[in-house]
């Protein structure tokens, strides 16, 4: 019997050949009913719609993996930063909001 990594190991390539295959298939299908149409251009086969698709990617989204959905600003400080806040007294957490909302706000910041 496989390990799940194992099973991962196999399946993993399989899954991505197909989406693959899938989105290219859906990129070749959309731009082929939209664009010929309204920006009067020449339809793409299948590998310019994997090409397309590739490119999308690579500039949208650049070459890192996320595997997390946390914003990247805490980088995994948000405990620290909850506690702080947890800490704070109401003078200060309104003192606190009172300051990022003057570095935040366009009308208030200064002019040079």
């Amino acid at each position: 019997m496989y390990s799940k990594k194992r099973k991962i190991f196999f399946e993993l390539p399989v899954i991505v050949f197909i989406a693959v295959f899938v989105l290219g298939y859906v990129v070749m299908l959309l731009w082929n009913y939209v664009f010929p149409a309204v920006l009067h251009t020449q339809r793409i086969t299948y590998w310019q719609a994997i090409a397309l698709f590739v490119l999308c990617r690579i500039l949208f989204f650049g070459f890192r993996r996320r595997y997390n959905n946390k914003p990247d600003m805490w980088r995994g400080r948000g405990q620290q930063w909850r506690q702080k806040w947890m800490n704070m007294s109401d003078e200060e957490r309104s003192k606190f909001r009172e300051e990022w909302k003057k570095r935040c706000s366009p009308s208030e910041r200064k002019h040079e």
